[in-house]
């Protein structure tokens, strides 16, 4: 029999010991050749898909900002945002066929702000074409005050709004599963889908609180990637000298 030296013996042991199962605290570590996807995440990727889903929705009613970006698909419409969000109002751009608006809200007050084309219309409306072009030139590039009564008040102040865009968004459809660790601009995420992906996908941040990262709607009906929770930002009225109040309802552009 030949000895073992005692240096090779003891590295033998040391190496042993570190692949077998070995609980420092409350990590474990389950062998050399398996690490532990959730080493070092904040343990949500643990958790059955419906505590995921509910804890990031939790998450993303504690912070009061977000910044959103992507396209939302409704009614037959595609509108591509890039909108940050906080409790009492909102600011970004929208694009819808083509032509690029800015929204503003603060408060209860809506601003849409847009070049002359996209006031332009040729529905005869506001007194014919001639009219049309010279109420365009004056709404050019000025923050216009949209009425509550105004159909595009409805229709756009949902793009501002954090609480009701979230709530329509952050829920998946059909049955619950997760599809495994995935990442997002540099960010571990575990990733949740409805009805195997037919029902929407969600990336949940495995670092700090389990916020929402992307999101892939059901049926087709968009992407949006989620940054910037918690980091406030400032909201307000634009100077008078910007603004237009067109009054009960705006042209229909």
């Amino acid at each position: 029999m030949t000895a073992i030296p005692q240096g090779r013996m003891r590295r033998a042991v040391a190496l042993t010991a570190t692949c077998a199962l070995v609980v420092l605290g409350t990590v474990a570590f389950t062998g050399c050749d398996e690490e532990d996807p959730d080493a070092g995440t904040n343990g949500v990727g643990k958790l059955a898909p419906d505590k995921i889903q509910s804890k990031t929705r939790a998450a993303a009613d504690s912070v009061a900002a977000v910044h959103l970006s992507g396209t939302v698909v409704t009614s037959g419409h595609t509108y591509k945002l890039d909108m940050r969000l906080k409790q009492d109002g909102g600011i970004g751009s929208v694009t819808a066929e083509g032509a690029t608006f800015q929204l503003l809200r603060v408060g209860e007050q809506l601003y849409l702000k847009a070049d002359a084309e996209f006031w332009s219309h040729e529905d005869g409306a506001a007194g014919g074409k001639g009219s049309d072009k010279a109420a365009a030139g004056k709404l050019d590039g000025k923050y216009v005050k949209v009425p509550k009564g105004d159909p595009a008040y409805k229709k756009f102040s949902g793009f501002t709004d954090k609480d009701l865009l979230l709530a329509g968004l952050l829920t998946l459809h059909g049955k619950l599963a997760t599809e495994g660790h995935h990442e997002q601009s540099g960010t571990r995420t575990i990733r949740i889908t409805g009805d195997k992906g037919s029902g929407g996908t969600l990336d949940v941040s495995l670092v700090g609180k389990p916020y929402p990262l992307r999101l892939v709607r059901a049926g087709g009906a968009g992407t949006l990637g989620f940054s910037e929770w918690g980091m406030d930002f400032t909201v307000k009225k634009p100077p008078g000298n910007e603004t237009v109040d067109y009054g009960k309802q705006l042209p229909t552009s």
